[in-house]
């Protein structure tokens, strides 16, 4: 799995014209799941990312977690993070798991994030073609793999 991690002041996804979800302060991640992703790599990542000391404490330094400060999570699923980009100039989402194996991993991701901060994930529609907003606050920016653990 991979992730793009985005501390925000606030963020929306948008379906078809309607907003489907927006949160405050919190984090946007962007989530990418390829063949080999299991369980294993969903605990590690959930763990990751709910306990991530991105947030200022009282003395502005980045000491908090989203927990600590009762923020919001969402989560877009976002295949192309597996883009291959080194042959030609067109990328190619082999390493991207099909939507058989990645829908399940996505609810299960976002399901055990929910559980991890006590509240509801906000969410897109997977596979749909989503409009996402967002005040990037910092700029804070982790990029995570769950095969890259080191």
């Amino acid at each position: 799995m991979r992730t793009v991690i985005q501390r925000v002041s606030h963020a929306s996804v948008t379906i078809d014209g309607k907003v489907k979800s927006e949160i405050k302060q919190g984090l946007l991640l962007l989530l990418g799941i390829c063949d080999e992703d299991n369980e294993e790599d969903i605990e590690w990542l959930v763990k990751k990312v709910v306990n991530l000391r991105i947030f200022n404490d009282e003395n502005g330094v980045m000491n908090k977690s989203v927990i600590d400060v009762e923020g919001e999570i969402m989560v877009i699923s976002q295949f192309t993070l597996f883009a291959s980009y080194k042959k030609g100039n067109r990328p190619s989402w082999f390493r991207a798991a099909k939507g058989e194996t990645s829908t399940p991993l996505y609810q299960l991701f976002c399901n055990k994030i929910s559980q991890a901060i006590q509240k509801e994930v906000a969410t897109g529609i997977f596979g749909a073609d989503m409009k996402v907003e967002l005040l990037n606050d910092g700029p804070v920016t982790i990029c995570m793999d769950t095969k890259n653990k080191e």
